[in-house]
């Protein structure tokens, strides 16, 4: 008698059962600790979880799980540099003007916000917009800035309003 194989388990459990020590293990030789490497972990398969990608479609899982997590690592190194930017500035001001630790956490999850707005926008495009909303200088002040023409920081802003309206979406 033959007995029949049963189909390959195609499902996020089954990715998550055969994948996540690898993956953990991967992340955790880059972060340096095991915490940090499962929030990483977790975080790249509830991605795949909210993703359009078919699981059952993946040829191949592991790069599939290296991308997302390796994204993932890079968010984190991001947000860190932020912070830490953060921090250097509050440790400048004079004590009686330090916000409190509430008034920190929400500045800095608004930075955070406002980072993930503007990824993706071209260097010049980000600093222009930046320049324009946080320290209020003209296009004319701008273009002095950057070296370029008024006519082109209208354009870096038309670009980077477009970007804010379509990711808010």
């Amino acid at each position: 008698m033959i007995e029949a194989t049963s189909p390959p388990e195609h499902s996020l459990s089954a990715l998550y059962r055969d994948h996540r020590s690898w993956l953990e293990s991967w992340l955790r030789r880059r972060v340096g600790n095991a915490w940090d490497a499962a929030d990483l972990s977790q975080d790249t398969f509830l991605r795949v979880l909210a993703s359009s990608q078919q699981i059952a479609e993946m040829r191949e899982p592991r790069a599939y799980l290296l991308t997302v997590g390796k994204r993932l690592l890079s968010n984190l190194y991001a947000r860190r540099n932020l912070e830490q930017a953060y921090l250097d500035a509050l440790a400048q001001l004079p004590e009686d003007s330090v916000p409190s630790p509430e008034q920190r956490w929400l500045l800095l999850e608004t930075l955070q916000a406002l980072d993930e707005l503007l990824d993706g926008l071209p260097a010049l495009v980000r600093r222009a917009f930046l320049w324009s909303q946080l320290e209020g200088l003209g296009y004319r002040e701008i273009a002095e800035r950057l070296k370029v023409s008024e006519r082109t920081v209208k354009r870096y802003m038309a670009q980077a309003y477009e970007h804010c309206l379509l990711v808010e979406l």
